[in-house]
């Protein structure tokens, strides 16, 4: 007699039954997170978002005096400015992001700077495709930063909220380089 090799049709069936268990669970766990995972493009365009306005705002002076004052290339000191100190936080009456006559002309302009109401471009035209993002920005004084004295650096944070509240935040620094920002 010779013995039979094989499966019985019981044997084929369970089989089948578990393997289907097996892969109705990797499929229900990789499901969820693809529902529950953040969407990649946006969270890469609320990046780009904050890169572009940290490194707008960082590419402005950072002086004693206002840009506009007579002084602001020799002023080792507030009290060298000819009449526009810049001692606070926050842009000086009438200046605007948007403005080509009274534009932000210094970091710590942008101090408490929102964009609510989608992304905007320098002129204040909204940003085709970005009206569900929102971005702020926040100017601080930083204390001693790698051997430079305090009140000599700013921190300047600029987050922005992408659809489905996703956030980005990014920081950087501005030292002043007196006499010449």
């Amino acid at each position: 007699m010779t013995s039979e090799r094989g499966l019985s049709l019981i044997e084929l069936l369970v089989f089948i039954v578990v393997v289907g268990i097996a892969v109705t669970g990797v499929l229900s766990v990789y499901s969820l997170n693809a529902r529950s995972s953040a969407d990649p493009m946006v969270r890469k365009q609320a990046l780009a978002i904050a890169e572009s306005l940290l490194e707008e705002v960082l590419a402005k002076p950072y002086t004693y005096c206002d840009p506009d004052d007579a002084n602001v290339e020799s002023a080792s000191s507030p009290a060298g400015c000819a009449t526009m100190a810049e001692t606070a936080m926050g842009p000086e009456a009438g200046e605007t992001r948007y403005s080509n006559l009274t534009p932000f002309d210094n970091v710590n302009d942008y101090d408490g700077f929102p964009m609510m109401a989608g992304i905007v471009d320098l002129g204040g035209t909204a940003v085709t495709g970005l009206a569900g993002y929102t971005a702020a920005v926040q100017v601080q004084p930083a204390g001693a930063f790698n051997g430079i004295p305090a009140g000599e650096t700013l921190l300047v944070t600029v987050t922005v909220t992408a659809p489905g509240n996703q956030g980005v935040s990014l920081s950087g620094y501005r030292t002043r380089y007196a006499p010449n920002f």
